[in-house]
């Protein structure tokens, strides 16, 4: 089904930024705002707008998935020498405040917010369809959440904005992370009163946030702060989790039958989808630049001098101990990963020398037929998927003491990689092991992986997860990245992370 595309709203786009040569005017000093937020149309390009940074490189398109190779899954490969070195830092554990990837993690998610705060400051005032209002704030909170839950843990106490910046917010504080996270619950719960569910969208409007998207996500929110030192109740968090979760399944959502499909982008917004950021595989836009519409994935992925893709420039290869962590018979396997000897890819076999590892990234490449050249990939990113509202209840059932009831929601997760289901009577040490392993082969390479490393036992995961595989140089400092340097320089109230 066609889904709506966040670029088409240049209206909106100039009001928030005024910076393209084409959209500058006279007076070079502000932007004229009066006759905006009258009509509809205003108000669904200010939440249009809103959607818009999940699409760039700084997030969803390159940074967010590249987080799979500083958790440990991958390396980066790419083109060798200074290619990626941002990232190459990150994964070593030498990362300082100058680091490009860590800039744009940092940047990524904060015209986001703003845009998200113009809507939640303007359109509840607007003379507009109640149900359309209603629609948009649900979507304002839902994103607003979004961006804060990936500042907050990637960086933990940041600043919290919740009015557009002004001359009076300039240099904002740092913010507690409890306050933080009471934003974020506070906007979910918002999101998920004011949202429909998925199936009331049709035509450009689908892949809207949902009701389902808010719930889902608030599942995640919840377990994150039960492992984590944020203050909350740690047994009321596991039990919101649970409910919540069970709510996401009450909402019709069910697992694709074929794996696959999750990275199809023929089976783009399914059944197993709970939010995934949107791509036409468009070529209006140069491929480098924010208004870009075509995916990176399958471009950067694509094993290089391989023509299996179009651009192929070889990143995020899979790391041999990755590889060895897959069960027996786990269909995911072929469809994740590219290997010597793996089923072909459209017609073309695998050489284990097109990597530095021997293996390359399969479940997100795009077969010339689809997407011909490097820039016009329609790939779909998944944020939330079914199959991770599933396991997140197994394991807050386990957390729970209960048992018995964590089996089911993942042995359905297994059922469809054909493994055989988990049986009763681990201990609920080795049954939390056996929930993160299957997170990681389930959701592998989809930016879940760092995420769970470092909330499991408020970090400890990590440490014992990174020193297992020799990266022995991981401390707890490494928990969070460092506040850019040129963001601190900037604001003089900005504090640095400790150890950096």
């Amino acid at each position: 089904m066609k889904s709506f595309k966040y670029i088409f709203f240049i209206g909106m786009l100039a009001v928030l930024t005024g910076c393209q040569k084409y959209l500058v005017k006279a007076p070079l000093d502000s932007i004229n705002t009066a006759n905006y937020w009258q009509t509809p149309q205003d108000a669904i390009n200010g939440i249009n707008a809103a959607y818009q940074p999940l699409q760039w490189p700084k997030l969803y398109n390159l940074r967010m998935w590249t987080s799979d190779i500083f958790a440990g899954n991958a390396v980066v490969g790419a083109g060798g020498g200074t290619d990626g070195i941002e990232t190459v830092e990150e994964a070593n554990f030498i990362t300082d405040p100058s680091n490009a990837g860590v800039m744009d993690l940092y940047t990524g998610p904060w015209p986001g917010i703003l845009r998200c705060n113009l809507v939640l400051a303007n359109v509840p005032g607007m003379n507009i369809n109640s149900s359309l209002k209603e629609r948009i704030l649900g979507e304002a909170h839902f994103l607003r959440a979004l961006y804060y839950f990936i500042l907050v843990r990637y960086f933990g106490s940041v600043p919290l904005l919740t009015q557009p910046t002004s001359p009076k917010n300039l240099y904002p504080y740092r913010a507690p992370v409890d306050s933080i996270y009471h934003l974020i619950v506070s906007d979910l719960t918002d999101a998920i009163g004011m949202l429909p569910p998925c199936e009331d969208y049709s035509g450009a409007d689908v892949g809207r946030a949902s009701k389902g998207s808010a719930t889902g996500l608030l599942a995640k929110v919840y377990l994150t702060m039960a492992g984590s030192a944020t203050g909350t109740d740690q047994t009321n968090d596991y039990q919101q989790t649970v409910k919540l979760c069970q709510q996401v399944t009450a909402l019709g959502y069910a697992l694709n039958s074929n794996y696959a499909w999750n990275f199809d982008p023929a089976h783009k917004n399914g059944i197993e989808s709970l939010f995934e950021v949107q791509y036409s595989g468009a070529t209006t836009y140069g491929f480098f630049d924010n208004l870009n519409q075509a995916s990176w994935t399958s471009t950067f992925m694509g094993p290089r001098n391989s023509g299996f893709v179009g651009g192929a420039y070889g990143w995020d290869q899979p790391t041999q101990e990755f590889f060895n962590s897959y069960e027996p018979n786990d269909k995911r396997k072929d469809i994740t990963i590219l290997y010597q000897g793996c089923p072909d890819f459209y017609g073309n076999a695998y050489k284990s020398s097109y990597s530095t590892t021997g293996y390359n990234m399969r479940k997100f490449l795009v077969p010339l037929s689809v997407s011909p050249d490097y820039n016009t990939s329609p790939e779909d990113f998944p944020v939330l998927r079914y199959a991770d509202v599933l396991l997140m209840e197994s394991e807050a059932l386990n957390d729970l003491g209960q048992a018995d009831a964590a089996l089911d929601p993942i042995n359905k997760v297994r059922a469809r990689a054909n493994l055989p289901a988990i049986q009763p009577g681990l201990s609920q040490t080795v049954f939390q092991d056996t929930v993160l392993h299957e997170r990681r082969m389930e959701l592998a390479f989809e930016g879940q992986r760092w995420f769970d490393l470092i909330r499991i036992d408020n970090g400890n995961y990590a440490l014992q997860f990174f020193h297992s595989i020799g990266k022995t140089n991981f401390t707890r400092k490494f928990l969070l990245l460092p506040i850019p340097q040129v963001e601190i320089d900037a604001n003089p109230h900005l504090t640095q992370n400790p150890g950096y």
